[in-house]
């Protein structure tokens, strides 16, 4: 456990209310849910703050690969500077591709 992980957004509808966004980092070994965050936004805080949960819930990252799609948040220069602070490689997939084979 605790080396490889994939991350992901989905919209939440929620009745009266503008679509919520939740920011998923689930660890693959377990296929359990590492970490998650809903917000009214989709900006690349949304992503950290998933990752950063994920680093609550199992101590430290340093080592694992985070597996995303090539999304805004995912390829900010602010998510990759979280990614190395914490000692996480990130891995993505082909652009465009929905047979993409992660590379963890």
């Amino acid at each position: 456990m605790n080396s490889k992980y994939v991350g992901d957004i989905a919209y939440l509808s929620v009745s009266g209310v503008k679509p919520l966004c939740l920011a998923t980092v689930i660890d693959l070994a377990s296929r359990r849910l590492a970490g998650w965050v809903i917000a009214d936004h989709m900006r690349t805080e949304l992503v950290i703050d998933a990752l950063t949960a994920a680093g609550r819930t199992h101590g430290s990252l340093e080592g694992a690969i985070m597996h995303t799609d090539h999304g805004s948040p995912y390829t900010s220069r602010a998510f990759a500077e979280i990614c190395s602070s914490a000692g996480v490689r990130q891995s993505m997939g082909a652009v465009g591709s929905s047979a993409d084979n992660c590379r963890c």
